[in-house]
């Protein structure tokens, strides 16, 4: 009879994460970069089951062929989903391949997305992303009335840490060409400058564009959910994987809200937002949405970044970070409450977005 324990898996245990990895290879998959947290399910001292978390997403599960039928993934899942609760997280999505999606239905999981050949996303709310989208519909009905549907629409997905004139630049491009521009502000704090900072300071530098509709993007856009590659470096073909997920979940966002463009802008520095770009476009053009690339905005021929603006943060030149942003980014820069952000720039290593 079998004696089945669950366990943590440490980074510093090294035994036990090559074992981990040599059963996700097994399974054709690799233990991710971006985890903070292992779990494993031993018979004896064999690890027979493996899964893991990364903030509120679950992912690299794996169950040894020979013990499949043994309930191990419930096990394995219970525990985890434990975890995230003690955690405080009670909104859950996993990350997994398409065949094992059926398992994970049976366990009260429910799809919002699948690539046949990549990738199925689950959450564990059965009506989580419809809300969701009645929510977007709600936000926008309330900021421009409810014939914005009727209207030629685009979208912009921001980040913006901070909001620079380049960012002004992209979205005051979108505006002049379209009647509503749906502005999704990335809401996962990963960055340098929290996500309340970030809002107030785009909403602040776009006050006088007046068709702009606000959105967060929660867990479903831009996250650690879909995409948490986005905010710690990890290779090319997880990039590519993530970032077609991300981009196909906004192709519903954008079905839904009858959104018929997309602008980016132009990406010559960053290798993910360069990826992220390039399989958006491919993507975009098989849901027959637009794919507007926008030029880089320059000032003083000097190239208009966040990344730029952080690394001038960082070595103190304050000129060019006045040169670089908006009034109301730079006044919030010289107030008080700006400066534990500051400070937290001062001591990274690289602020530079890979």
């Amino acid at each position: 009879m079998n004696n089945f324990t669950v366990s943590q898996i440490y980074p510093s245990d090294t035994k036990g994460i090559e074992a981990v990895k040599a059963l996700l290879a097994k399974e054709d998959l690799t233990l991710d970069k971006n985890l903070d947290y292992i779990a494993a399910i031993y018979d004896q001292n064999n690890i027979v089951a493996t899964g893991s978390l990364f903030k509120n997403s679950l992912r690299c599960f794996a169950v040894d062929s020979d013990y499949q039928g043994q309930s191990l993934l419930n096990t394995l899942l219970s525990h985890l989903v434990e975890v995230q609760y003690n955690r405080g997280n009670t909104h859950l999505f996993i990350y997994t391949k398409p065949k094992s999606a059926k398992y994970f239905k049976d366990l009260g999981f429910y799809e919002i997305y699948q690539d046949a050949n990549l990738v199925s996303f689950l959450e564990n709310q059965p009506f989580g992303f419809k809300e969701y989208l009645e929510l977007l519909n709600t936000e926008s009905i309330e900021q421009v009335g409810p014939n914005f549907e009727n209207k030629k629409q685009a979208a912009i997905v921001l980040n913006a840490n901070p909001f620079t004139l380049g960012h002004l630049h992209l979205i005051k491009t979108a505006c002049e060409s379209n009647d509503y521009v749906h502005l999704f502000i990335v809401s996962d704090d990963s960055s340098l400058f929290p996500y309340t900072v970030r809002k107030q300071l785009i909403m602040d530098g776009t006050k006088d564009l007046k068709n702009v509709i606000y959105h967060d993007c929660g867990s479903y856009m831009i996250s650690s959910a879909t995409f948490p590659a986005y905010f710690q470096k990890d290779n090319e073909a997880v990039i590519l994987s993530q970032a077609i997920l991300d981009v196909n979940i906004f192709v519903k966002i954008a079905k839904y809200l009858n959104i018929t463009s997309r602008y980016v802008g132009e990406e010559p520095f960053s290798q993910v937002t360069k990826l992220y770009n390039e399989t958006m476009a491919q993507e975009l053009k098989k849901a027959y949405i637009e794919h507007h690339i926008v030029s880089r905005f320059t000032k003083d021929n000097i190239i208009v970044s966040a990344s730029h603006v952080r690394e001038a943060i960082r070595q103190d030149s304050w000129e060019l970070v006045k040169n670089l942003t908006p009034v109301s980014t730079f006044s919030f820069l010289q107030r008080k409450e700006a400066q534990p952000i500051i400070q937290k720039i001062k001591e990274s290593q690289n602020v530079i977005h890979y």
